[in-house]
């Protein structure tokens, strides 16, 4: 991606349904799953795969950057900036432990996004926000099949941090289309789903149906 189409993505991409990829060992699976979320509408894709290695990271991320490219949207990488830059991604996700913001943005430049995770902690996103993020993400709003003891978010978090807060806010964690629409209506900008979406019977349909929840609120 040229440096302003970047910049383009950075103040704009991240809204709607924000796809996070399960721990799939096969590529062309994958790959056949992603492109249905993005024929149901996903916004935003981000690569994470925490059991492949390093040979299969590469691989599988080189193939999403690819096919994020062909639909116009934005990759992200969790929690590695070195993946991020190798393949030339949009940006990267910090959980807690990842490293600064200040040093991914080093790597990267300014024209990518930089996301970091601040559970159910408001002033994470505060002090994350100072640093020049360009998203902020909270969770886990529901019991969730990917992380069972993640911390408890609720949906007064995402109210105050939308009344104090001027970059786009994600949530995560159990988020389905039923329960998705109170998270929207307390100020999510994003809805980051795993199984939801990837687990469904019908991926793209499962797809349509959360992208549809924030067409509706444009329209209400």
């Amino acid at each position: 991606m040229e440096m302003n189409q970047a910049c383009r993505v950075s103040r704009q991409a991240i809204v709607g349904l924000y796809a996070i990829t399960p721990d799939e060992p096969d590529t062309a699976e994958l790959l056949r799953k992603v492109r249905l979320v993005l024929l149901g509408g996903a916004r935003v894709v981000q690569y994470r795969n925490k059991t492949a290695n390093a040979a299969l990271r590469l691989k599988q991320a080189q193939t999403l950057r690819e096919l994020t490219r062909e639909f116009a949207v934005p990759l992200i990488v969790n929690d590695d900036v070195t993946l991020a830059q190798q393949i030339d991604a949009d940006g990267v996700h910090l959980g807690g432990t990842d490293g600064s913001v200040a040093e991914a943005r080093v790597v990267l430049g300014n024209g990518r996004l930089i996301g970091v995770s601040c559970y159910n902690r408001v002033e994470l996103a505060y002090d994350a926000a100072r640093q020049g993020v360009n998203y902020v993400a909270f969770g886990s709003f529901f019991s969730s099949t990917v992380k069972p003891d993640a911390v408890a978010a609720t949906p007064d978090l995402l109210r105050q941090a939308r009344r104090e807060l001027h970059v786009p806010i994600v949530a995560i964690g159990g988020i389905t289309p039923h329960n998705g629409t109170q998270l929207i209506g307390a100020g999510a900008n994003a809805l980051a789903v795993i199984s939801a979406v990837f687990a469904a019977p019908d991926v793209e349909g499962a797809a349509r149906e959360f992208s549809n929840l924030f067409e509706q609120g444009k329209s209400a």
